[in-house]
């Protein structure tokens, strides 16, 4: 049965590693967001269009992925209960399976990778300034022991 994998973090907590770890193991499609903004919108064009990104195109790619029998990997942050909810229903609603990845990192560690990743930006990422984190920790919902047991890996570990 494909998997649908949801991936929870902020910036800096590891995602996107995890999620090419998990593409190649479960020979899943991986959908990280940032690689396909500058190509679709520019460099510095995101406002706005992060949520039709996310909720619209790649999610129309990773539905008709799953339907044919393929696993996806949706490297999105996902940092509301709201939005692990929808994702969870809209995986359910396809009949396949969904897992929930979590990464919990300390705030001080989150920084210590961002800082490094700001000397020597990676293709397709952005800076991330200390404030932006701190305000972003603020929106961040972590799941809660009761939504991570609606999964089916249980809900992740921590730092996978």
């Amino acid at each position: 049965m494909p998997t649908l994998h949801l991936l929870v973090g902020l910036p800096g907590s590891g995602k996107t590693t995890l999620a090419r770890r998990l593409e190649e193991e479960h020979a899943a499609l991986r959908l990280t967001p940032d690689e396909w903004m500058t190509p679709l919108f520019g460099a510095g064009e995101a406002d706005g269009k992060r949520d039709v990104l996310e909720g619209q195109l790649l999610w129309g790619v990773a539905a008709r992925t799953l339907t044919l029998g393929v696993s996806v990997v949706l490297d999105y942050g996902l940092w509301s209960r709201a939005e692990r909810e929808e994702f969870r229903a809209r995986g359910e609603a396809l009949g396949v399976r969904v897992e929930l990845h979590v990464l919990d990192v300390p705030l001080e560690e989150l920084w210590r990778r961002l800082e490094a990743r700001n000397r020597a930006l990676p293709p397709n990422t952005f800076p991330v300034t200390r404030a932006e984190l701190d305000e972003w920790l603020g929106w961040y919902e972590p799941p809660t022991g009761e939504e991570r047991a609606r999964y089916a890996n249980g809900g992740g570990g921590q730092g996978e």
